[in-house]
């Protein structure tokens, strides 16, 4: 079963609304706000991160930046590091930038950042560079469950 099929059978399970883009690949934010249409800001960026021992997704808006000072503290922990190439494939089975923001489709905690609720829908890639989904953010935060803080700063 691939990412997107166990992506798009939680949010069935859960019975939220959601479309489904497929397009050319992208592998920026950008490019991928261009193909979908949509504002930088609701792009959902997903970045898995090894946080003292543990890796960890902080889920944030495309336009900001991990700030690992605030990460690292609201974590309670040393360290914060981004997941290597390598490291993202093994624990993921995909490539960097194709990672949906949730974290429990992999077994980690999921930190969303604040400012990504400010955005009526979030738009992320799929498990995959060429397909989209668009759902409402509030959803989102009913499905995953995230831990909301702030973890970003402006890009």
């Amino acid at each position: 079963m691939t990412v997107f099929d166990r992506l798009t059978g939680l949010l069935d399970s859960h019975g939220v609304a959601y479309d489904v883009s497929r397009h050319e690949p992208v592998f920026t934010s950008e490019e991928a706000a261009r193909v979908r249409g949509a504002p930088l800001a609701s792009g959902a960026k997903a970045l898995i991160c090894k946080a003292g021992e543990s890796f960890v997704l902080f889920v944030m808006p495309a336009d900001r930046r991990l700030d690992s000072k605030q990460a690292r503290k609201a974590l309670g922990v040393r360290g914060v590091r981004f997941a290597t190439r390598e490291e993202v494939e093994q624990l993921t089975t995909l490539k960097p930038g194709s990672i949906p923001p949730f974290g429990s489709l992999f077994g980690f905690a999921t930190y969303c950042d604040e400012q990504l609720s400010a955005q009526p829908r979030i738009n992320f890639n799929a498990g995959d560079h060429a397909i989209s989904v668009n759902m409402s953010s509030a959803d989102y935060q009913k499905v995953e469950q995230p831990t909301m803080g702030q973890f970003s700063e402006a890009a």
